[in-house]
């Protein structure tokens, strides 16, 4: 999937204000590493996707949503990859920041990436400053605690964990604050768009969990087998990989059940299938059937 022309502009402009003169250049150097040329960008485009749906009128807000929403969730990439915790050399086929720039640097361009998300959301609301406040709650929600993608990372923290709210936090929750953040950018109703964001971010770290143990790891960017290494909650390794794909499956139907009634519906519909069909090929159900049996 490629991503929309209006995302990558709205992120190269704000990676850009981490570069100007005076700045330390390895720093900006490691955010922009972190940035691009970065992945399916599936978040953004959600939050846009979403926006159009809801009769979008003020574009400039809609893009700095969209890229705050996947400069948290690159940002939420960098520390993950970092030794303490999947210690990860790779991603998105490229050294991990912390493997080209090292780790004093790595948590510093995540910790960067997280103050410019909201940064480049502020700017963003000139022409619509009321939106603002709840914007950056809603935002704030979806990466912080009790249940944002932060809380999600501390749950492999804890000794017991169940599965759901794990996955609830560390995937979910920015996929809903995605989605609800384009209708509010739009001046919609945020919370008509909470069940999709939710369903498919439970999709995405089902998916996740199944490619951790199915996926060529050079065709997804990163090494394998981590959730198993690291003892990690996964639905793969506690349902068995044929379970998990027909949860999957669930999940996506679900997600694609909960879009509101809009005109653009079959557009984010067929967006969901695509995207599934990406994320679980429908010949890995066959390969986990013949491991079941």
């Amino acid at each position: 999937m490629l991503a929309h022309p209006r995302i990558q502009s709205a992120l190269q402009a704000a990676v850009s204000k981490g570069e100007a003169a005076g700045g330390p250049p390895q720093l900006g150097a490691a955010i922009r590493h972190a940035v691009f040329p970065g992945g399916a960008r599936v978040r953004p485009q959600l939050c846009l996707a979403v926006a159009q749906a809801c009769d979008e009128d003020d574009p400039a807000l809609t893009d700095a949503a969209a890229a705050a929403v996947e400069l948290l969730h690159c940002a939420s990439l960098v520390h993950d990859d970092l030794p303490c915790f999947d210690d990860s050399a790779l991603r998105r086929g490229l050294p991990s920041v912390h493997s080209a720039f090292g780790e004093r640097l790595a948590v510093l361009a995540g910790d960067a990436l997280i103050v410019l998300a909201f940064q480049t959301l502020a700017i963003g609301a000139r022409q619509s400053p009321e939106r603002l406040a709840p914007l950056m709650a809603l935002v704030s929600q979806g990466v912080g605690v009790p249940f944002g993608i932060v809380a999600g990372q501390a749950w492999e923290c804890e000794p017991q964990v169940v599965l759901s709210d794990y996955q609830r936090a560390k995937t979910g929750a920015l996929f809903a604050a995605a989605t609800m953040a384009g209708a509010l950018a739009a001046g919609g109703d945020a919370r008509a768009w909470r069940a999709f964001g939710e369903w498919l971010g439970e999709a995405y770290q089902v998916a996740d969990d199944i490619r951790d143990v199915m996926a060529d790891p050079t065709v997804i960017g990163k090494p394998v087998g981590r959730d198993h290494a690291l003892g990690r909650p996964s639905a793969a390794r506690e349902q068995g990989l044929h379970a998990a794909i027909g949860r999957f499956d669930q999940l996506v139907a679900r997600a694609s059940e909960s879009v509101p009634v809009c005109r653009g519906a079959s557009a984010l519909r067929s967006l969901v299938r695509k995207e599934s069909e990406r994320l679980v090929p429908r010949a890995w159900l066959e390969r986990s059937a013949l491991v079941a049996a």
